[in-house]
């Protein structure tokens, strides 16, 4: 099986959205928290409307624009997208939201989508928080210069979560403004 990274077009919205879905559906249910399917579906399956969807298209259309706040990358196998990377610059830069499917899971995928990321981040600080019973995530994370940077919450009230900086490097010019 052969993928390829790229920008993200914004006809990709229509998978990203179902896509992003069925990785909560998958990977986040915790009965031991009350993250059912039903609390997925309140909290994520809005990303697999039609409402949703626009909203993936517009995020990647301004992810294409340079420079831009937002950062989308997708994984494909073919025609079909079985990955992503995105994340966005607010008052400072995040991680988020990332996944591979199994299929593209141990082929490298992962540090490439990172190294594009950072490239995109610069030495900039980057957070970005993590499901705390994903040990995998947080493996990946810690491995790209990420620590924990806090106490674990509940996201929305529920799931467990923790929070992970990456600093900004040593070269890092405090003046810089992204976009």
């Amino acid at each position: 099986m052969s993928f390829t990274i790229a920008t993200a077009h914004p006809d990709d919205a229509a998978a990203l959205g179902p896509l992003h879905l069925a990785n909560w559906l998958q990977n986040y249910p915790r009965a031991d928290v009350g993250v059912d399917e039903s609390w997925i579906r309140e909290q994520r399956g809005s990303s697999a409307t039609p409402e949703g969807i626009a909203q993936w298209r517009e995020f990647i259309e301004v992810a294409n624009q340079h420079p831009s706040p937002h950062f989308c990358r997708v994984v494909r196998s073919g025609a079909e997208i079985v990955g992503y990377l995105c994340g966005h610059w607010e008052e400072s830069i995040t991680l988020g939201p990332m996944y591979l499917l199994g299929c593209a899971q141990g082929h490298g995928l992962g540090d490439r989508l990172m190294a594009e990321f950072f490239t995109w981040a610069g030495p900039a600080r980057i957070r970005l928080r993590v499901a705390d019973h994903n040990e995998r995530a947080i493996r990946f994370s810690l491995r790209h210069g990420f620590e924990m940077a806090g106490e674990r919450y509940p996201w929305r009230g529920r799931m467990p979560t923790l929070p992970m900086i990456r600093e900004a490097s040593a070269t890092a010019d405090p003046r810089r403004v992204r976009p």
